[in-house]
């Protein structure tokens, strides 16, 4: 029963690893970090990610512009760029080494130390990625809402506000750190019948009879 429990636990983390694995993805590479409206002209909107910029009209469509220089981005964008980046290679790494150390792979017997351990190394490296991930989004956040209440900012001026992608940025997050945190407590569960060896059990005690008296019997036995 608790060998099924903790299958249905790895595959529960696995699962939602894939799916922070992918919002990850989605989030480095959507240019919607900071979205701007302008007042004057309210049909046209842009867009400021981590790789581009790009300017949304209804007319004319959505033209993007890559950053000249990684040197003229804004500071929390270069550091949220780098470590997206590594938060990728990251929650890579785990979802190969707890897929490796899950239940559902198949190891030579007696490797099931390899296998906890393979588990486990994949639950934390997804519990770094997550934490990489929620750091870089929630810094943007604070940055935007600091410059959004900036009151030395005339407020003719337009505001940057949160994109799409910090949300996408903050449910990976959650995803990566609820399977992590399920790998790591699923092999963290008693493994029936490796932690303690079968022992026989009492049996009937056999009796056993000198050999001269089985003997004599025998001989009494065919006199008779």
């Amino acid at each position: 029963m608790a060998r099924n429990c903790r299958g249905q636990a790895q595959l529960g983390g696995l699962f939602l690893t894939f799916l922070g694995c992918v919002c990850s993805c989605a989030t480095t590479v959507l240019p919607k970090w900071k979205k701007l409206n302008l007042e004057l002209n309210e049909m046209v909107t842009w867009n400021l990610g981590l790789w581009e910029v790009c300017v949304e009209q209804e007319e004319a469509g959505t033209v993007c512009k890559a950053f000249e220089s990684f040197l003229l981005m804004p500071l929390e964008l270069q550091v949220s760029r780098i470590l997206m980046v590594a938060s990728q290679g990251l929650a890579l790494l785990g979802l190969l080494f707890s897929g490796l150390g899950s239940d559902c792979s198949r190891f030579p017997r007696n490797q099931w130390v390899l296998k906890k351990f393979l588990c486990l190394l994949g639950g934390a490296l997804e519990a770094s990625a997550s934490a990489t991930i929620l750091f870089s989004v929630s810094w943007v956040a604070y940055v935007t809402v600091q410059d959004f209440w900036d009151e030395h900012v005339p407020d003719i001026v337009p505001r940057w506000e949160f994109g799409d992608s910090l949300f996408l940025g903050w449910a990976a997050g959650l995803f990566l750190a609820s399977g992590g945190t399920l790998l790591i407590v699923s092999t963290c569960l008693r493994r029936q019948g490796a932690s303690l060896p079968r022992r026989a059990g009492p049996t009937a005690s056999f009796a056993f009879i000198p050999a001269e008296e089985f003997l004599l019997s025998s001989i009494s036995r065919q006199d008779l």
